[in-house]
């Protein structure tokens, strides 16, 4: 179906940050977006003295900065002063271990204010910070770290265990391992994270650091080869704060919930950085996903802006299908999407459950930051990813046999899309990858590898990745847009596409689908399914099999893996499953 337009009341549209699209565009420059920010007293810029010190600078010391709730409904809060006095520890603590600027400091953590800490003390101490998933298992780990020559790691002492100590001495750049919730005598070669911290001085003088000097190190979540470590500098910060008040709308005193994993990039550019230099109050949850919890927590903490992952929503979605209590949730106004495209069913749920519908955005670990958004005060159509930011210029792409591309600018045509590059966050390199890296900038265009359309409102569309698009008898058929026809049924709850090869067609449409709770996926449901995607998406584009599943193998930041649905399928091997979470066949 075509889901009509979402309207925007005149007041919303009155409250935004970015009131007028089409103004805020033909008058934006990078450049007044960097004079927002304060810079170093001596000149120069560092991330961790816009999160923190200029506000504590500027008499805003007092204002929540982080609220952490534990498993146990503990909970701990940290003023702007206080998280910049622990910052500041950290960062003395890092000098009195021989750490220099430029050296490599990772997080092995879940959702600890000692993340935080770490996160911003090695910011302030000029060191790159970069955070793993905690769920990563040894192999992982140990890649990540060697590829980005780790010097500190900061982990919990049960994780270092299970997954570090043994091959920990093998890995001669290792320099020191500082332990959170240490039970007892720190193992050999590894320090207590607390006391250290407890003994270290609360005064440090942030580094100072240059635009260009490498900040963040951010591996890419890959479904294929070896994972890639995206380098971003201080001055990507222009972005996160300019980003995060234009596509989240974000406020000063706003009470923030971003509930993605601080292993990932979000978790650092919208978890950490752009809502501290803008001002909020962080909410972060230590308990992993529960519908009942979310729905406490949205209405206990008085959240006004939710970023979450269409994962999330979809499971919520499920929970919804047998209690449908509405949310109470009246101080939030504005909830947005990250991680992979959101289904138009999904946005319109949000206004069903919540009220108001969820905002979808678009961006990369290679981008840094959010670059196409639906804003606050924009008309919604469900299933797209919005306009461009301003300052970010997008176009559809295709690639010509001289390897050169030329811009598509018929409306709706399908093809690559591409980015001017020209934005602070832009990544600065794959570490020790140069070529791989040159690869995605042809003819004065960042190519990022997805397929998409763009109307003639200026809206995007995606379609998918380029490698997982299906070419069926003459037709290019996107996963996205036959997914999101399944999970139109009442009974579908997620749903991946693959291309299966054929002989008369070239391939042919195969989906897999995991059903809402209670519901059996019978031979009855299964043809019921096939007519139903027959009717909406025409009998060349629509599945010719489906195939149940309790749940859908995805990577740990909630992507789905079709490509090692395929790779199962076909008996091919299955490459590298380092992201892939644990699943249920």
């Amino acid at each position: 179906m075509t889901w009509p337009p979402i309207r925007k009341a005149p007041q919303d549209r009155a409250a935004a940050n970015l009131k007028d699209y089409e103004a805020e565009v033909a008058d934006f420059s990078w450049a007044a977006a960097r004079a927002e920010l304060q810079g170093l007293p001596q000149g120069g810029l560092n991330i961790a003295h816009e999160a923190l010190d200029r506000h504590v600078q500027a008499g805003r010391g007092a204002q929540l900065a982080l609220r952490w709730i534990g498993r146990d409904d503990t909970v701990r809060d940290f003023t702007y002063a206080e998280l910049t006095i622990q910052a500041n520890r950290f960062a003395n603590l890092l000098l009195s271990l021989g750490v220099s600027r430029g050296d490599r400091v990772y997080s092995l953590l879940g959702r600890t204010p000692e993340l935080y800490f770490a996160a911003l003390g090695a910011l302030k101490a000029g060191a790159v910070f970069t955070p793993l998933f905690s769920a990563f298992g040894p192999e992982p780990i140990r890649a990540r770290m060697e590829i980005g020559q780790a010097n500190v790691l900061v982990t919990s002492e049960t994780l270092y265990h299970r997954k570090v100590e043994s091959w920990r001495g093998e890995m001669t750049s290792l320099r020191q391992v500082l332990l959170v919730d240490c039970s007892g005598e720190a193992p050999a070669g590894t320090l207590a994270l607390e006391p250290a911290l407890a003994r270290a001085d609360p005064d440090f003088a942030t580094a100072q650091t240059a635009p260009e000097d490498m900040a963040l190190l951010h591996f890419t979540s890959g479904t294929t080869g070896r994972p890639k470590g995206a380098v971003h500098v201080h001055e990507a910060v222009v972005a996160h704060h300019v980003t995060g008040r234009n596509a989240l709308d974000l406020r000063p005193g706003d009470i923030y919930w971003c509930t993605a994993d601080p292993g990932w990039v979000t978790g650092t550019s919208y978890g950490i950085i752009s809502p501290l230099t803008n001002g909020v109050s962080l909410i972060v949850d230590e308990a992993e996903f529960d519908a009942e919890r979310w729905r406490s927590i949205l209405q206990a903490q008085s959240v006004t802006v939710w970023y979450t992952a269409p994962t999330a929503i979809r499971m919520l979605m499920k929970v919804w299908a047998q209690d449908r209590r509405p949310y109470e949730v009246p101080a939030l106004r504005f909830m947005a999407s990250v991680g992979e495209p959101l289904n138009p069913e999904a946005v319109v749920w949000g206004v069903e459950a919540f009220g108001r519908p969820f905002h979808d955005n678009w961006w990369q670990t290679e981008t840094g930051g959010i670059m196409i958004a639906n804003f606050a005060a924009m008309d919604i159509k469900p299933g797209s990813m919005g306009r461009p930011l301003p300052g970010v210029t997008a176009g559809i792409v295709e690639r010509l046999p001289d390897g050169l591309v030329r811009e598509v600018d018929k409306p709706m045509a399908l093809g690559e899309l591409a980015l001017r590059p020209g934005w602070p966050s832009i990544m600065r390199g794959y570490l020790h990858e140069e070529e791989r890296f040159r690869k995605c900038f042809v003819g004065g265009w960042y190519l990022s590898g997805d397929l998409a359309m763009r109307d003639s409102d200026g809206y995007y569309w995606f379609v998918g990745r380029a490698d997982d698009v299906i070419k069926s008898a003459g037709h290019l058929i996107g996963p996205f847009e036959v997914e999101s026809v399944l999970m139109e049924h009442a009974a579908v709850a997620e749903a991946a596409v693959i291309g299966l090869p054929d002989p008369i067609s070239g391939e042919v449409v195969k989906a897999y689908v995991a059903l809402k709770p209670g519901l059996v996926g019978d031979e009855a449901l299964r043809r019921e399914l096939l007519g139903h995607a027959r009717k909406r998406l025409g009998a060349a584009v629509a599945p010719k099999d489906i195939a149940f599943r309790q749940n859908l193998p995805k990577t740990r930041s909630g992507k789905i893996m079709r490509r090692l649905l395929k790779a199962r399928e076909l008996g091919l091997p299955e490459g590298d499953l380092s992201t892939l979470e644990s699943e249920e066949r």
